[in-house]
């Protein structure tokens, strides 16, 4: 009995990923019954991942305002453009130097969310108000500097940071002048390094999983916490590294590990432990849980807010300067609806429509969801329209079922 009720427990702690491997089934078997490929192809996989990059960079940072109390930022895929534009003109047109570029927007990212903070933060305007003026503003002024054109490309420097795979950036390259043979064995040879090299790392990371997981298991317990049963722990560590693993294989066989992923993979891991196993990272739980009694118990909820708005201004710099990458450019249309997918991502993930509730590993869940919805549904040719309508039902869905939650939870 007792293990059945750690089953139920579990299994309803992990809805959102039980939905997700069931739409990720669903859409393989419409996509091979279609005979439209596989949604499992590895040039797919690095495509989904570096499509679906940015999601989970502004998710994350989306995440941190929701937490205040179900506050959003529209203002981010407008400032998406903003930094976009500025790192466009700067490293294309002035010539300036790629690195000194790149720090430059990330600080003008992080002074317009500072600008929201402020408001919002010490003022008091709602922040509903206040970014949606930032959306209307820092996309005029990224028009300005754009002067409704689009400018690319990027030099390779620039995009080898942000772009490029490993390990294929430090293998040499064929050439179209050497001989068939060689050209044809170079090209053998870094397809093994590639996969030799991906896999590895993929192993690796799985050590690291167990044994952090083991030592944050023994840690509770020490502290007498409660753990759930030896069987469900390992099962979940057995799964995840069954799926870094598959992962692995499947980048390995194409072009290797995006640069891209490891900059997402230390953005999750850094606010995952901020909001997690910090004092800082607490108080935005207990802001959106009752801001009152936080602000009582000496929490500056003021300078909460405005940290959560700052870094949600840096974040959309570093999703821009990701975004610049993948399209070769800065476009007037860079941005947009960007903010909708990171909200998306965050309730679909289990982030509270009242805040205080969610976390980052939801987030990024809610962000695959999202990038395997457009994904699936790109290859099986649905029209643009209708994606629109199934992800705002899908929204819609998840809002309603954490305020039916929350009202079961209320009643008992």
């Amino acid at each position: 009995m007792e293990g059945l009720n750690s089953l139920k427990k579990s299994l309803k702690g992990n809805t959102m990923i039980l939905v997700l491997l069931a739409v990720i089934v669903l859409f393989q078997v419409l996509i091979v019954t279609a005979g439209k490929g596989s949604l499992f192809a590895p040039s797919n996989i690095t495509n989904i991942i570096n499509q679906n990059a940015y999601v989970v960079i502004l998710a994350t940072g989306m995440l941190l305002c929701i937490l205040t109390g179900g506050n959003i930022d529209l203002s981010v895929g407008s400032i998406v453009c903003l930094v976009g534009a500025i790192a466009g003109t700067l490293i294309i047109n002035q010539g300036w130097s790629v690195g000194l570029t790149i720090v430059l927007c990330l600080i003008c990212g992080t002074l317009v969310g500072a600008w929201h903070g402020l408001w919002i933060a010490f003022v008091h305007i709602p922040p509903f108000i206040c970014t949606l003026s930032g959306m209307l503003l820092w996309r005029g002024v990224s028009l300005l500097i754009l002067n409704g054109m689009t400018i690319s490309p990027f030099p390779q420097t620039y995009m080898n940071i942000f772009s490029s795979y490993l390990p294929d950036l430090f293998l040499a390259q064929p050439t179209e002048d050497m001989a068939d043979e060689l050209y044809f064995s170079i090209i053998d040879r870094n397809a093994q390094i590639t996969f030799a090299v991906t896999l590895a790392v993929a192993v690796v990371i799985c050590a690291l999983i167990l044994i952090m997981g083991f030592a944050g298991r023994a840690s509770k317990k020490h502290k007498g916490y409660s753990v759930g049963s030896m069987g469900s722990f390992l099962a979940k560590q057995i799964i995840l590294c069954l799926l870094i693993i598959v992962l692995g294989i499947l980048l390995g066989k194409d072009k290797g590990i995006p640069i891209v992923l490891v900059i997402v993979a230390v953005i999750v891991l850094a606010y995952a432990y901020y909001t997690q196993n910090t004092v800082p990272g607490r108080y935005l739980y207990a802001i959106g849980g009752n801001e009152k009694a936080a602000r009582l118990s000496g929490v500056s909820t003021d300078k909460v807010m405005f940290f959560a708005y700052t870094n949600m201004g840096f974040l959309s710099g570093v999703a821009a300067l990701v975004v610049a990458a993948r399209l070769n450019s800065a476009a007037p249309t860079a941005g947009q609806n960007y903010e909708m997918d990171a909200i998306a991502s965050c309730f679909i993930g289990g982030a509270s429509a009242y805040g205080g509730t969610g976390t980052v590993g939801g987030a990024v869940i809610g962000a695959i969801f999202m990038g395997i919805l457009n994904n699936g549904m790109s290859i099986l040719g649905v029209d643009m329209n209708w994606q629109r309508a199934v992800k705002g039902l899908v929204l819609l869905l998840a809002v309603i079922f954490d305020v039916t939650s929350k009202k079961r939870k209320s009643h008992k």
